[in-house]
């Protein structure tokens, strides 16, 4: 659904526009839009089968976070659809430039491509400004994350997105660890802006969701058939479960931001921690480049604790308030576990309580 969003006008802060976006305003129609749980309706009217056509809920969820984002969206069934939607535009023997430090899903998606011979793949540390820069002249598909997933780096968006790019050529970001109250990738010149809705949007642990939110309308309408042709539709519960959650966004991400660098700077001054990685800490080798170009500097803390792979189950263990045992963390000790180069392992906190 097209919107204009908050910036475009709205009487108000953003923390009411959320409130109150992605409702229908009829007289005599329900205040919140209710679960849809209809695969056909009777024709006549634009909507006759939801896979095709969506529910008010998707319309709900899709107005909130392109309001959100400044631009159109799409909503698809997790967020590594819309990902996959998004490779899905590229035409066989592309180049992908892809960073060192990104999201599991993302590399696999990636090497499972390029073993099939789909496209090749470059991989770049994401703070190497201008290796991006040279990348935007030959790749086909740029994509970036900016914090990375788990060590937080920060992208030099505002020089990356403004590059200029090989014809026909995508440039992406995954947006979920800024959020868009944080970060608006749209308006720094990407292509596109992607938004696991499972995480800080939906907000409580109970749904799987993406969004991904463009400008250019045909690749609009190319994600919105290759999410048609896929079936990567999100559930009716799913879609209802995320519009409450994204009501309360804006406070729920101002107070865990706060804790966040509570925790952080604790962490930076404990002994048995090695390293801490926040964008919100000095010591942060990316924290200029996030003073420029974030907000807020998010909730997401990865530290390294002194010892081996006891002492990284020994802090999980130990934990009092929040213990999740989470796949990224599995796959962070594995990974850390194959580094041969050191022992320090990751441990990455997906909310700061």
């Amino acid at each position: 659904m097209d919107t204009t969003g908050h910036n475009a006008g709205d009487p108000g802060s953003v923390e009411s526009w959320l409130v109150s976006a992605g409702r229908d305003r009829r007289p005599g129609s329900p205040l919140n839009v209710p679960p849809c749980p209809a695969s056909n309706f009777v024709l006549g009217e634009r909507r006759a089968y939801s896979r095709d056509d969506g529910t008010p809920g998707w319309e709900a969820l899709e107005e909130i976070v392109g309001g959100l984002e400044g631009g159109s969206s799409v909503s698809f069934a997790s967020g590594m659809a819309g990902i996959a939607a998004i490779f899905d535009q590229l035409p066989t023997g592309s180049v992908v430039a892809l960073p060192d430090d990104c999201y599991q899903g993302v590399a696999g998606l990636a090497k499972a491509g390029q073993s099939r011979g789909r496209w090749t793949v470059q991989r770049l540390a994401v703070a190497d400004t201008a290796g991006w820069i040279e990348m935007c002249g030959a790749a086909d598909l740029i994509w970036l994350e900016s914090p990375s997933n788990p060590l937080l780096t920060v992208a030099d968006l505002d020089a990356i997105c403004t590059a200029p790019r090989k014809r026909g050529a995508i440039l992406g970001v995954d947006n979920t660890f800024a959020t868009p109250l944080n970060q608006r990738p749209l308006a720094l010149g990407a292509d596109v802006a992607v938004q696991s809705v499972t995480k800080f949007i939906g907000g409580h642990s109970d749904l799987l969701g993406g969004v991904v939110t463009v400008r250019d309308a045909s690749l609009l309408a190319a994600l919105r058939q290759a999410r048609e042709f896929a079936g990567a539709t999100p559930g009716t519960l799913e879609t209802f479960l995320a519009v409450r959650g994204a009501r309360t966004l804006a406070l729920r991400l101002e107070r865990a931001q706060h804790n966040a660098m509570t925790l952080a700077e604790r962490l930076a001054r404990h002994p048995n921690v090695t390293l801490t990685r926040y964008p919100g800490l000095a010591s942060h080798p990316t924290h200029e480049a996030a003073r420029r170009q974030l907000k807020g500097f998010g909730t997401i803390i990865s530290f390294d604790v002194r010892g081996d792979t006891p002492a990284a189950y020994a802090v999980c263990a130990g934990l009092q308030l929040i213990q999740h045992a989470t796949k990224d963390l599995r796959y962070l000790l594995l990974k850390a576990q194959r580094m041969a180069a050191t022992k320090t392992e990751y441990i990455t906190f997906r909310k700061a309580a």
